[in-house]
């Protein structure tokens, strides 16, 4: 990324959140975003897959608490027409590379004017140029880090407690094998003349230093191929497919996004590998239901048993039944717990499994049912369980 664009992009623009945004808002933002702009829903939609990419890489840098740090510090500091020093700081035309500045190059003219050798470029080093040259190595090609790739995966109920191992079949940008990479047909590029190989060119900024960016010739590759390769057109790069398989873990919930280290595609020049982010989705089951670490279920109970108490046998997840001991007297609705039957927790236990008691009301009654209630109907005539209600709407 280069520094002007790091200074000058407005990502919070980009994924429609303010500044203050919290973390879940802008995790809820993107996910809407990523929905809507995913390749797979637009496909053969270009400006939709450049939107999506977009989208992706604000979500790098204010999705990662750090990276969001050092882009609000570098927007308030080189946002608003570019750092200038003030009376005492050497005079005359002031003028320095933000790539030295940051890069944390050592001497010079920035070190000579006001003292600021060395100190600016030890706060700030590597925040534009990550994995780049060490001091005083001056401007050269860097290795360039491999894109992160996104992804989505849709699991069952039962996978997403206990965990999956899923194919993925990824595109992403990898060394062109037609052309080894160097984008000449022969194997042969030669250096750039117009950033002279750095892959990078200096022009003037709004400011009192210059800003830096990829060569538009080379596309901050650094080479020119003498003879095109045809299947890359020079640019060294090429799409490449390829299928993964993928351990989800076990307790994964609905719209969680993880993110795999090394993953993505394939680094130039020695670079790392992007990273891959697979956001996963959950099917419902047609029995439990899922809060949190705990699953939930809901379990019928005739009228007797609700009032006389007893035991009930309830289904779990995978396993055997468990035999639940229901109270006398227990209403419609009361929740009890059946402890370590619920879903995967991160550190290997299991939450529980919520059982939600429900009256069930018999449509159907033989005589014999009927003349019975009728007995008990005649029992408890002089009990009004409505009485209190009555009495606390006087109350009112």
């Amino acid at each position: 990324m280069s520094t002007k664009d790091f200074v000058e992009k407005d990502y919070y623009k980009v994924l429609g959140v303010p500044k203050d945004a919290t973390e879940a808002e802008i995790k809820k933002a993107y996910r809407k975003l990523a929905r809507e702009f995913h390749p797979d829903a637009n496909k053969g939609d270009s400006s939709a897959e450049e939107r999506f990419k977009e989208i992706s890489e604000a979500n790098d840098i204010l999705g990662d608490p750090k990276r969001r740090k050092e882009y609000d510090d570098a927007r308030a500091l080189f946002g608003n027409g570019g750092f200038r020093p003030g009376p005492g700081a050497g005079g005359g035309n002031f003028n320095f590379d933000l790539g030295d500045l940051f890069g944390g190059a050592q001497g010079g003219g920035a070190g000579g004017a006001g003292g600021f050798g060395g100190g600016l470029g030890d706060v700030f080093g590597g925040l534009f140029n990550r994995g780049g040259a060490g001091p005083g190595a001056g401007p050269r090609t860097q290795p360039r880090r491999g894109q992160d790739i996104e992804s989505e995966v849709t699991l069952s109920f039962t996978e997403a407690v206990d965990g999956a191992t899923v194919p993925l079949r990824m595109s992403s940008s990898a060394a062109c094998k037609a052309c080894s990479g160097t984008g000449d047909k022969n194997g042969s590029p030669r250096v750039c003349p117009t950033c002279v190989g750095t892959g990078q060119v200096s022009r003037g900024g709004s400011g009192s230093f210059s800003l830096t960016d990829p060569c538009v010739d080379c596309k901050g590759r650094g080479l020119i191929a003498q003879d095109p390769c045809e299947v890359c057109k020079g640019s060294g790069r090429a799409r490449s497919s390829r299928t993964m398989q993928v351990r989800i873990p076990a307790g994964v919930s609905d719209g969680q996004r993880i993110r795999l280290r090394g993953k993505g595609a394939p680094g130039e020049r020695g670079g790392s590998a992007g990273d891959l982010y697979v956001v996963v989705h959950v099917g419902d089951h047609p029995v439990f239901g899922r809060k949190g670490d705990n699953l939930t279920v809901t379990v019928p109970v005739s009228f007797t048993e609700a009032v006389l108490g007893g035991e009930v046998k309830v289904p779990t997840l995978g396993g055997p039944p468990v035999t639940l001991k229901l109270p006398p007297g227990t209403p419609n609705g009361r929740t009890m717990r059946a402890r370590g039957k619920g879903a995967v927790r991160k550190d290997g236990t299991r939450g529980d499994l919520l059982v939600t008691v429900e009256v069930a009301v018999p449509q159907d009654l033989s005589e014999k049912a009927k003349e019975a209630l009728e007995t008990y109907r005649e029992a408890t005539a002089e009990e009004d369980p409505r009485a209190e209600l009555f009495q606390a709407a006087k109350g009112a």
